[in-house]
């Protein structure tokens, strides 16, 4: 057996990633997925002329996608373009307040305070704290495992120390924006930071107010060709370095001898590797492919992230009020996240994400004159829920809720429609109960009880992806990547070319 052979269970972002980086530090790697595609729920799918991509549709930290092409030596502009967003984002609330969002810090803050009086260097300062939170703290945290000593012994932790302050765990992400601004809408606006990793901001610490500053700091871009370009880029770069794919097969079983990796099974085939790296649900890789049913539960005493319903919908109609990004905020955002994390029910104003990419890239995303709408809703991680008959009732709140602010009647234009539920995100990417974030972070200590990169149980068992440190999200999936990948160079000496 090969000593330098790793064997990836899935190919999500961080499956790519991780393969990229382990071909180059000169390991022979192969990435076993399910599907017949790779990118797991960064995916795409074309329906009666209409391109839609599946899952994540925010694209921001575009650096995180040139360091691999860096680390492969390989130059990015043949597989990969993007270009920086104008506007982040139309808001619409409640109130009927609508504006957009400018990716210039200095014209957001004059936005905020000819819409909602706010003190405009109150807006800027928030920013500068975020910046200074996101590359002080916030980078120790995504970069380094908290799980090995040795990344308490660099001067980094020093550092994110210097960058701390109580205030970010003491508060809730709502109480600390809501001390910095004046308005509800502008609290509302910068408490939905806490949705990019399945949170609420009610729970969740006022560490995450880090995440405006990828957003209005740092920008939000567009990459050529939709999402989906991210994952197309990643594979085609991956087969470059020599990576392997196994299509449409599944990995029944991890082999581990006396505490030891030693194989997987794929299906009839028995493939030996003492390395392996899961980019699936940690919970279903204890559960179902170790069968450590001890293991697994203990993942599950920790809080699950919310999951997401989406309505791809091929819309026969240009609408100028939207742009590429759409928030439709529901008018009562506690009692939103309550009926997510709390009750698990169906709440009848959801906040509204409306992402088309036919916005920038007219006539090729969706057919002439028509829009290509992926609409989602942050929903509950649960299977109490009959997801086919909330189906039809979220949908009847959704396009209520879309009319009114648009004054339209959207039925009406809606000529095709395909609709992803938690249930079918966990059966086609094996997170639990759909919970697309893995765990939520509506705790202090959530980021510590994260599952770290690596098993203390199994040697040579890895961990990358959404699911576990740093987290969820395609920037985190990435930093999983990169922190798992030097982990394993390090084990087991191999040298980067």
């Amino acid at each position: 057996m090969h000593k330098n052979k790793v064997i990836i269970i899935g190919s999500g972002v961080a499956g790519l990633s991780s393969a990229v980086r382990l071909a180059c530090d000169g390991f022979d790697v192969t990435v076993v997925e399910k599907n017949a595609y790779p990118g797991g729920k960064l995916s795409a799918f074309e329906k009666d002329g209409f391109y839609f991509d599946a899952g994540p549709s925010l694209f921001t930290c575009p650096s995180l996608i040139e360091d691999i092409f860096k680390y492969a030596n390989e130059p990015i502009e043949p597989y990969f373009s993007y270009q920086k967003l104008n506007n982040t984002c139309n808001y619409f609330f409640s109130d009927q307040t609508f504006f957009k969002a400018s990716s210039n810090v200095n014209e957001l803050s004059k936005t905020l305070a000819l819409y909602n009086n706010e003190d405009e260097q109150q807006v800027l300062n928030y920013l500068k704290q975020a910046d200074n939170l996101y590359q002080n703290t916030g980078s120790f945290f995504l970069k380094h495992s908290l799980h090995r000593l040795s990344s308490y012994l660099s001067l980094n932790l020093l550092k994110a120390i210097k960058g701390f302050k109580l205030k970010y765990i003491t508060k809730s992400l709502h109480k600390y924006n809501a001390k910095y601004f004046k308005h509800k809408n502008t609290t509302q606006l910068f408490n939905r930071f806490a949705t990019y990793n399945g949170s609420s901001p009610f729970l969740a610490p006022a560490m995450l107010s880090l995440i405006s500053h990828l957003e209005f700091n740092d920008g939000v871009f567009y990459p050529k060709g939709g999402m989906i370009s991210i994952t197309n880029a990643l594979h085609q770069l991956a087969i470059k370095k020599g990576v392997k794919f196994k299509f449409n097969q599944s990995v029944d079983e991890i082999i581990i001898e006396k505490n030891c990796v030693k194989a997987v099974r794929v299906q009839n085939e028995v493939i030996e590797s003492n390395i392996v790296i899961s980019n699936g649900d940690v919970y279903f890789t204890y559960k179902n492919l170790l069968n450590n049913s001890r293991a697994a539960n203990k993942i599950l005493q920790q809080e699950r992230s919310s999951s997401a319903l989406i309505f791809y919908w091929g819309i026969a109609k240009e609408f100028a009020q939207l742009d590429l990004h759409n928030i439709l905020f529901a008018e009562n955002y506690k009692a939103e996240f309550e009926s997510i994390f709390k009750t698990k029910i169906v709440y009848p104003d959801p906040t509204i994400y409306i992402n088309i990419t036919s916005k920038m890239e007219p006539g090729i995303q969706a057919p002439a004159e028509s829009e290509n709408w992926f609409v989602m809703i942050n929903v509950p991680a649960t299977d109490k829920i009959d997801w086919q008959k909330a189906r039809i009732e979220y949908k009847k709140y959704i396009v209520q809720k879309i009319n009114k602010i648009l004054q339209t009647n959207i039925e009406d234009y809606i000529i095709t429609e395909e609709v992803l539920d938690p249930k079918l995100i966990e059966s086609k990417t094996s997170s639990y109960l759909g919970s697309i974030y893995g765990t939520s972070s509506n705790s202090i200590l959530a980021a510590f009880l994260r599952h770290p990169n690596f098993s203390t149980q199994y040697k040579g068992l890895f961990f990358v992806g959404g699911s576990v440190h740093p987290g969820g999200g395609i920037p985190l999936c990435l930093q999983s990547a990169t922190i798992t990948s030097k982990i394993i160079k390090e084990k087991f000496n191999s040298k980067h070319p």
